[in-house]
């Protein structure tokens, strides 16, 4: 019985390797392949010469001219938006305000451990973040 198991195991092993038998099957035929054509990217008409006088393309600065690409120009603000920039005090503010304030030497006023745990808790609903006071 073993030999049996192991002749026909043996044939079935055999007649795969063949071109026929068990296991024919078509295959594509490797030497039909044919090329393609190059990729042709086709003339763009609608790009003109730059006219005398304008300036050159590394002349323009490509940074404002990406923040004006993605954000726009100024834009002018609402009448609320400039009442609490007013209420604020727009006019007293520095203009380098922004640079300064992480500065080292910037003096700031110590509030306390609960304001820095307030500050400090996890984003959320509120359901998972809790402060407490010690005296």
């Amino acid at each position: 019985m073993r030999k049996l198991i192991l002749a026909a195991g043996l044939v079935t092993t055999l007649s795969a390797c063949g071109s026929s038998g068990l296991f024919n099957r078509d295959r594509p035929d490797e030497f039909a392949v044919s090329r393609q054509a190059p990729l042709v990217i086709p003339p763009d008409y609608a790009l003109v010469p730059p006219a005398p006088g304008t300036p050159s393309a590394a002349a323009v600065d490509s940074g404002r001219a990406a923040m004006e690409a993605m954000f726009g120009g100024p834009a002018p603000r609402s009448a609320t938006e400039a009442a609490a920039l007013d209420k604020a005090g727009r006019a007293n503010a520095t203009a380098g305000i922004r640079s300064s304030v992480g500065d080292p030497a910037t003096e700031v006023v110590d509030k306390g451990t609960t304001t820095r745990d307030i500050i400090a808790a996890p984003e959320g609903d509120g359901q998972d973040a809790r402060a407490t006071t010690q005296p």
